[in-house]
């Protein structure tokens, strides 16, 4: 007796692909859109968003969701008639073919949230279908040819000819590679799969197509691919990748002359079939495996005091020391592997960017073009989940606040398109850096003061702490997009309180504006030191640290007492730590007392441990007793939001049994400054 398919079961990953399909959709269209105000095709594009609208058209048809494979049927159809026309889509067609990506998005979330899918759109669906029929079945392509083998030209669909066409036109150089598959390269690893995926990564791969020959020992099996490619690097590069000697590469150009091509093949290759090496893992599955590498590290650090403690009574403890020593290498080995898996590409965190600079620039009414640089930057999923709506709202207040109408910009002498910027780069602290800029008016500090009520601030610090007031907004009018003064107070609080990373900004006027967020890569397992102060254990992570130096107490710089009690006279309790200085390195840094910052029980004066940090690039120097070491530490939040403290990150347990707290010695340092400033005024 046969089971009944349950669809259900498929539902997890359907959700899964298809979101990974669209999101490259919209990335497509938004290519394709913009060489369509250029004049240009785009062959290669149209091609792969056929391709994923007809995998997530065979996906929902698999689960049962007709709804979405209406709506990815009529975006096919478009699609294929642009493919046939060489990648040229008619005018309005990327509009609607991003109605139709919003139109699943929707439908897909509301599958994922366990609610009614929406019937599919009947005007969207008519729109597409007017479209289809109104360009034309067979819309002519580029006359040009080259000289590729015929038997290999026809073989080529029109979209893909024109693809070559276009790549020879631009300087590219056309190679024709031969890989056959032998009983030797399939032994060290080497098949067509794995070419073809060397070769996509140093050129551009037109199609891999099978060409079957006679038996030779050099194509033992009777069969070998062709690799059409456009190469920009050098053919040993090429080579190298197809496992081929250079000698093999065969170039072909353009040859207007050469005989028309034969008829299109107008179905699917198994290039799109294939699937790179990735499996799928649930995000709660991994949080489970880093929850479980928690615990080991907590043991870890019981384990050591256990020995330490047997080492006091007088034990051998040598093989145990080796054994602890070799056992925390394998963590670490197995910390860098976990948090390997929970990595996220920036690139890919970014992608959704593009589509809300369009949807902006069209309802504001100004030209904005956004580059992104991110290179091979990775964040772990958790941060990345926290810090995507921060640059949300910085990108929106760049093209909203920032960027001139197209008018303004033409009287200023600029382009009358605006350009934001977003780049990101992995620093050596294990900290990732986003900047995000634009070429705008800059920030007029005078007018954020008015609106605010306040004296116009000195110094950028100052400005930033201005436009992060929440409820604090520089328009007078509620859009949209902005004017409620929610933007910045939300990307402080993401990227300094809940991230514990640094915020800073540069503007000036008439020239643009940069936002730099500095946010730790991750935040539930970080590297610490551990330290002691008036008889209690702390740790500070070791990417907020900048020096760890000794300081003598009693050769500090100490300034005029400035602050006052109710009375008037000076308040002497406050005098040392609003005052002292050390030096170093010729810069003047305040030094702060921790003991007496938490009322804890003060040393007598002398040589202490300074922890040096930064705040908005301004150095604190934090004097504590001593320091203890650094080691990996479990960073436990603190849920409750009467027990937060500014300035404490979270706890840990260093296998004590004790909650130790983990300082967020930048924002403590900044907190203090603020209050002492305030104080003075």
């Amino acid at each position: 007796m046969s089971e009944r398919f349950d669809a259900d079961h498929f539902v997890a990953g359907f959700i899964a692909e298809t979101e990974e399909h669209l999101g490259a959709a919209n990335a497509a269209l938004l290519l394709v859109e913009g060489a369509a105000a250029k004049g240009q095709s785009t062959p290669r594009q149209v091609r792969e968003l056929f391709r994923a609208f007809h995998t997530v058209k065979g996906l929902a048809a698999m689960v049962g969701i007709d709804p979405i494979v209406d709506v990815a049927h009529a975006m096919e159809a478009v699609l294929r008639e642009a493919d046939r026309a060489a990648g040229s889509l008619p005018a309005g067609a990327v509009e609607l073919l991003l109605k139709g990506v919003r139109a699943i998005e929707q439908r897909v979330r509301a599958l994922a949230k366990r609610k009614p899918v929406a019937a599919a759109p009947a005007e969207l669906i008519a729109a597409l279908n007017d479209l289809r029929q109104s360009s034309g079945p067979d819309r002519a392509g580029s006359s040009a040819r080259t000289t590729l083998p015929p038997e290999l030209w026809t073989k080529l669909g029109t979209a893909e000819r024109e693809q070559v066409v276009q790549g020879l036109r631009a300087g590219r150089r056309g190679l024709l590679v031969a890989f056959a598959p032998t009983p030797e390269r399939a032994a060290a690893g080497t098949n067509v799969t794995s070419v073809r995926e060397r070769v996509a990564a140093v050129a551009e791969l037109v199609k891999v197509i099978p060409q079957s020959v006679p038996a030779t020992s050099y194509a033992p099996g009777g069969l070998t691919f062709a690799l059409i490619v456009l190469a920009t690097g050098p053919d040993a590069e090429v080579a190298e990748a197809a496992a081929a000697d250079p000698t093999a590469l065969t170039p072909f150009t353009l040859d207007e002359t050469a005989p028309p091509p034969g008829p299109d093949l107008d179905e699917l290759t198994d290039d799109q079939l294939h699937r790179r090496g990735f499996v799928r893992v649930e995000v709660s599955r991994l949080d489970d495996a880093l929850e479980r590498l928690s615990a080991l590290v907590v043991s870890q650090f019981r384990l050591t005091r256990a020995v330490a403690d047997l080492r006091k009574a007088g034990a051998d403890t040598r093989a145990l020391a080796q054994v602890i020593s070799e056992n925390a290498r394998q963590l670490r080995d197995l910390r860098a592997a976990i948090m390997r898996a929970r990595m996220v590409s920036v690139a890919e965190l970014l992608e959704r960017v593009p589509l809300i600079v369009r949807g902006l620039s069209r309802s504001t009414g100004k030209a904005a073009r956004l580059e992104i640089v991110a290179g091979h930057a990775e964040l772990d999923k958790a941060v990345a989940e926290r810090v995507f709506p921060a640059i949300v709202h910085l990108v929106r207040n760049a093209v909203d606040h920032a960027l001139e109408t197209p008018e303004e910009r033409r009287a200023a002498g600029k382009s009358e398109t605006g350009v934001v910027t977003v780049k990101c780069a992995d620093r050596a602290d294990n900290q990732l850096e986003i900047v995000v800029s634009d070429d705008g008016r800059g920030i007029d500090a005078a007018a954020v003061a008015r609106r605010a009520g306040t004296a116009v601030p000195a110094t950028p610090a100052a400005l930033l702490d201005l436009l992060t007031r929440p409820g604090l907004s520089t328009k007078a009018e509620v859009t949209t997009t902005s004017g409620r003064g929610v933007g910045m107070d939300v990307v402080r609080r993401i990227t300094v309180d809940d991230l514990h990373g640094e915020l800073s900004l540069a503007t000036t006027p008439g020239q643009g504006t940069t936002f730099v967020l500095r946010i730790p890569l991750s935040i539930t397992i970080v590297d610490a030191f551990s330290f002691v102060c008036g008889g209690e254990t702390f740790v500070v992570p070791v990417s907020t640290v900048e020096e760890i130096q000794e300081v003598d107490l009693t050769h500090v710089v100490r300034g005029p007492d400035r602050r006052r009690t109710p009375r008037g006279e000076p308040d002497r309790r406050q005098a040392r730590r609003a005052a002292e200085m050390m030096e170093r390195r010729g810069e003047a840094v305040p030094v702060l007392r921790l003991d007496e910052l938490f009322g804890l029980p003060t040393a007598s004066d002398g040589r202490r441990k300074a922890i040096i940090v930064r705040r908005n690039g301004e150095p604190f120097a934090f004097a504590v007793d001593r320091m203890l070491g650094q080691q990996e530490i479990v960073v436990r939040p603190i849920e409750d939001a009467l027990a937060r403290v500014h300035g404490v990150a979270g706890t840990t347990d260093l296998g004590d049994g004790r909650p130790t707290l983990v300082l967020d010695l930048p924002a403590l340092g900044g907190r203090l400054v603020a209050a002492s400033a305030e104080a003075i005024a």
